[in-house]
């Protein structure tokens, strides 16, 4: 890693790969380019560090060591030796290497990962450790191997408040991308329905009061040879910047789902920004305040129920919009466009499918309801 700029990729669900690069741009890094599951920037250790820090959509931060051709897996273990490990980890750093192989005459992916932990332990003098919080990732692909480090540590949904979780929850990243794609900027109320623990909600107050996502975890950079705590450091300590004070607010019928949001708001420092009570979809109103956004991630059927019993809740959230919610614009997940249509309301677009869990699903987002 002697230069001073290379690529990092940031991970995210195929399907929002253009919202994640918009969140990118957005915050100031060059050269956003949308791949498959993610998308590549350039920069050095700062831009790692601050996007582990700042951006909400992204899975990981994945720093790109090297890239070569390669066909054999004893040349993999010499070209891997010219890695500058020494400059990345500490010696006696525990590390781990995982690897992946798809249409290469290297095909086997414990093989591979074998060859270039040799490689990391005889150059770096590492511990290669099966239960280590830093990673290296190995992807070999029609030959062309890519080293990476896992800059993140644990995946970056765990924003380090979320101690509790309702039924089937939706991922911070997810929900800040869904946010993102639907149009929601942080500058309006907002309320969700049917809010379960309050991921929605909790994003969206964290977006409005400017706080930085990662600010209250760590990173597996901090172990890394190159970090530079006090640069990080006033980094992760600057004053946030409020988009502004718009309400959100979160509703569910069941009192320990309400319970859990309420103490994650809590911990996510936003309570004074959130309102979660307990109520039924079906006995909803409006609240006392601009029009802004309803979304909603009702049940699919396909993991919390059985599915011809949930037509009744997009019937329902329909209903609830029309008669409740004149002025105010709408967004939901689902992965059946029969429930979609069962609300009766005007999509103004519908998101190409995106992974969820091993799901397809999309986002529906209408204009202004009447």
């Amino acid at each position: 890693m002697t230069q001073t700029r290379f690529d990092i990729f940031l991970a995210c669900p195929p399907g929002l790969e253009s919202a994640l690069a918009s969140e990118l741009a957005e915050n100031g890094f060059a050269k956003c380019r949308p791949e498959q599951g993610g998308v590549t920037i350039k920069g050095g250790w700062a831009e790692v560090w601050r996007a582990n820090l700042q951006i909400r959509g992204a899975t990981r931060v994945l720093a790109v060591l090297d890239r070569f051709k390669c066909q054999h897996l004893n040349q993999l273990e010499q070209l891997a030796r010219q890695t500058p490990w020494p400059e990345l980890f500490h010696a006696g750093t525990p590390v781990k290497v995982e690897a992946s192989c798809r249409k290469s005459r290297i095909y086997h992916d414990g093989a591979a990962a074998e060859r270039v932990a040799n490689a990391i332990a005889r150059t770096a003098l590492v511990a290669i450790r099966d239960d280590a919080e830093i990673t290296v990732r190995v992807r070999i692909d029609h030959d062309v191997v890519t080293l990476s480090v896992d800059s993140s540590g644990e995946p970056l949904h765990k924003r380090g408040y979320k101690q509790a979780v309702a039924k089937a929850p939706l991922r911070e990243t997810m929900a800040a991308l869904l946010l993102r794609e639907m149009g929601y900027d942080g500058r309006a109320p907002l309320l969700d329905p049917v809010c379960g623990s309050g991921t929605f909600v909790i994003e969206a107050a964290q977006l409005a009061a400017g706080l930085a996502p990662g600010r209250a975890r760590g990173f597996a950079f901090e172990r890394f040879a190159s970090f530079d705590r006090d640069a990080f450091m006033a980094l992760r300590n600057r004053a946030p910047h409020a988009r502004s004070d718009a309400p959100c607010f979160g509703f569910d019928r069941d009192p320990g789902a309400v319970r859990m949001a309420k103490e994650n708001a809590e911990r996510a420092e936003v309570s004074d920004r959130v309102t979660f009570s307990e109520r039924g979809l079906k006995d909803l109103k409006r609240p006392d305040c601009a029009p802004g956004w309803v979304v909603a991630n009702p049940p699919y059927g396909a993991r919390v129920g059985d599915k011809s019993a949930v037509f009744g809740v997009y019937k329902t959230f329909g209903a609830v919009m029309r008669d409740q919610f004149s002025g105010w614009r709408a967004a939901f997940i689902t992965t059946d466009e029969k429930m979609a249509k069962a609300t009766g309301l005007a999509f103004e677009r519908t998101s190409a499918p995106i992974d969820h869990g091993g799901l397809k699903i999309r986002l529906h987002v209408t204009g202004e309801v009447k």
